[in-house]
């Protein structure tokens, strides 16, 4: 497999190069139009709002150009570069057997990994997000954030490891169909417990107590068939004025979750709207199909590194010289997103399909109208874009650029009333 080396270099490096490339082309597009307010948003989004969306836009994308940059160079130094070989070499003086053995040679890893991004985390959201209004997390916060991921990390992510460890090196041939398995499972637990015992650690999960939006949506739940274990709101307010919702939870527990910050600027029509658009993701299938494919390619992933821990040359090729069960993993994570990073487009696209039918959906069970006053508030309240490159959108947009997604609500709007 020595073909594999430069395979993987030139890759990464055209990915690189291509992420910088389209970077650019967003840069350039937004700073153009920072001027004018596209003519569907005058009436809604002043020039003010629209130049701090265009700077708010800018200046992620600066950063993100440095993430880019030192995201290739940390993985080109630990695969190629020999940074793996060289954790693994120093762990190896301890004598330990595994599962140990990998368990300390990952969690050095993905230690290293997390103190090279955590300066980024730091400057995005105190430096950044603070400079445009967006940031509201205390220092106190954000360590205990840290803290509490860290610990999750290892109560719940070191057992699936070493666990995984041992089915490469004691269950033969298909110990990958096993994993599997085990990996299938876990996600179906934490899909369930994640709701109820874990997300409640980061934030406080309070009933909706408006009594009017209540009633409001358990309406719009009965005329779409849809059941849930509650309506909650998050207090997000704590961490940023950023506004959002979202379903969480599997089968009969579902929770629908509002974001406090969103339910502050939308009004009780336009909250229902929204709704009904996530609605449209379950009753459409949208969620159920995501979930397949997410197994599907785990599955296939699985297989393909089944067949690569048994080549000595996957290893070389990619900087380690000693073959081991937690090299394979390791190597594997870092080097097949460089290949998946060019379905990019393909993955964005399915998306943006699902958005609009999701709109649709809402516009058979709310108003039109409301949807897209609802989109309009927060693409402004948040600052994104209503002017993004055409190219930028249609590779990494996973839901529709604002003019197309609201153009096309309003014209529906403008059907049904006539």
């Amino acid at each position: 497999m020595a073909w594999l080396t430069p395979l993987f270099i030139s890759a990464l490096v055209i990915g690189t190069l291509l992420e910088l490339w389209l970077s650019g082309r967003q840069v350039a597009t937004v700073t153009a139009h920072r001027g004018a307010v596209p003519e569907p948003f005058a009436g809604s989004v002043s020039a003010q709002e629209h130049a701090k969306a265009a700077d708010y836009t800018i200046a992620k994308a600066r950063l993100a150009r440095i993430t880019t940059l030192v995201d290739a160079a940390l993985t080109l130094a630990l695969t190629v570069g020999g940074g793996i070989a060289a954790i693994d070499a120093l762990w190896r003086h301890t004598q330990w057997s595994q599962p140990w053995l990998g368990l300390a040679v990952i969690a050095s890893v993905a230690l290293v990994i997390q103190l090279i991004h955590l300066p980024f985390s730091v400057w995005r959201t105190f430096k950044l997000e603070a400079r445009f209004g967006f940031n509201r997390t205390t220092l106190a916060l954000y360590l205990a954030d840290l803290a509490k991921g860290m610990a999750l990390a290892v109560l719940l992510g070191a057992p699936l490891v070493a666990a995984t460890l041992l089915l490469m090196q004691r269950a033969g041939r298909w110990w990958w169909v096993w994993a599997w398995v085990l990996w299938l499972a876990v996600m179906l637990i934490m899909a369930w417990a994640w709701p109820a015992f874990i997300a409640p650690l980061f934030n406080r999960f309070s009933p909706l107590k408006d009594a009017s939006l209540k009633a409001r949506i358990e309406a719009l739940l009965q005329r779409c068939g849809f059941a849930s274990k509650g309506v909650f709101v998050i207090d997000n307010s704590r961490r940023s004025s950023h506004g959002n919702a979202y379903f969480t939870g599997i089968g009969r527990y579902k929770r629908i979750v509002f974001f406090d910050t969103l339910l502050e600027r939308l009004a009780h029509p336009e909250v229902e709207a929204v709704l009904a658009h996530e609605l449209g993701h379950f009753r459409l299938k949208h969620v159920r199909k995501r979930l397949l494919l997410s197994v599907l390619t785990t599955f296939l992933g699985l297989a393909l590194l089944g067949w690569l821990t048994g080549r000595p040359d996957f290893y070389t090729a990619l900087g380690v010289p000693v073959p081991s069960t937690h090299a394979a993993l390791l190597l594997f994570m870092l080097v097949v997103p460089v290949f998946m990073f060019f379905i990019t487009p393909l993955a964005s696209l399915w998306s943006r399909r699902h958005e609009f039918e999701a709109d649709e959906f809402a516009t058979r069970y709310a108003n039109a109208s409301e949807l897209a006053a609802a989109l309009v508030k927060l693409h402004r309240d948040n600052a994104s874009t209503l002017t993004p490159d055409p190219v930028y959108a249609a590779f990494y947009y996973s839901h529709p650029p604002p003019l197309a997604r609201i153009s096309r609500l309003r014209a529906a709007a403008g059907a049904a009333a006539a």
